[in-house]
């Protein structure tokens, strides 16, 4: 018996879009503001980001990844530097391997060695990343309202059970 399997990863609602890009915005200006409180403000960000994985029906590993790696940030403080740069070279490998944010995969990539390479300013680095993560979500979120995306607007899953990744 032979059985295919399919994982679309394109779809991403309207509604998700916008709170994401509104979640990185706001955590990124919170995190410029006050950067001495970066373990309550990133860990608080990662917690919220894996609970609205989890809203919106991502798949489970996808969505714990952020969970457990806030946990471990308001666990233990003093390594955010390492895990904000294991949690961002996840996810810049996840933005550069889904091809929808190919420029983003790579920014966060770097952003991931710069954290590795200068620990004291992850503050900096971290608002600069959520930042430009939360526009970049705006601006693909204008184009494709306006029919000027790239791949000429979402396919919506066939399939309640296909889940799709952006």
């Amino acid at each position: 018996m032979y059985q295919q399997f399919q994982v679309n990863v394109q779809y991403k609602t309207q509604e998700r879009r916008i709170f994401n890009a509104l979640l990185a915005l706001a955590t990124g200006v919170l995190t410029l503001i006050y950067p001495n409180f970066l373990y309550l403000i990133a860990g608080g960000y990662l917690i919220a980001l894996g609970l609205t994985f989890l809203y919106f029906k991502t798949p489970a590993v996808i969505s714990a990844f952020p969970i457990v790696t806030g946990i471990i940030i308001f666990l233990f403080p003093d390594i955010i530097p390492v895990t904000m740069a294991v949690f961002l070279g996840f996810f810049g490998l996840i933005l550069l391997l889904s091809l929808g944010f190919v420029f983003m995969g790579v920014l966060t990539l770097i952003i991931a060695a710069l954290i590795i390479a200068n620990p004291e300013s992850i503050a900096y680095l971290i608002a600069a990343f959520l930042l430009l993560y939360g526009v970049s979500n705006l601006i693909k979120l204008f184009q494709k309202s306006s029919g000027g995306g790239s791949d000429g607007g979402s396919q919506k899953p066939k399939d309640r059970n296909e889940i799709v990744i952006e």
